[in-house]
């Protein structure tokens, strides 16, 4: 699976941008922020509150629970420590 892009290889703002994290993490809090600044919208899932999110998590990551892990068009990854270089990176910015 791949993030869309459109001609000029930016973002596809239509792909689906999920971010399961917690209230609690600092590296959740970093990812907020870098989406928001870049006005990325996005669906933040809190597993603390969504067991059934948590286990997803604990699946996509071998077993652990990795925040923030994102889901974007399907293509799943953690950011977890946070690295806006990476997240960039998988995000096609």
């Amino acid at each position: 699976m791949h993030i869309e892009h459109d001609a000029l290889g930016e973002f596809d703002m239509a792909a689906p941008l999920r971010m399961y994290a917690t209230s609690w993490c600092p590296d959740c809090r970093r990812a907020r922020e870098f989406l928001r600044e870049r006005q990325l919208p996005f669906e933040e899932i809190d597993i603390d509150a969504h067991p059934e999110a948590a286990e997803f998590v604990r699946r996509a990551n071998s077993g652990k629970r990795k925040v923030p892990t994102f889901d974007v068009g399907g293509r799943i990854f953690p950011c977890s420590p946070f690295d806006g270089r990476k997240l960039a990176q998988e995000l096609g910015l």
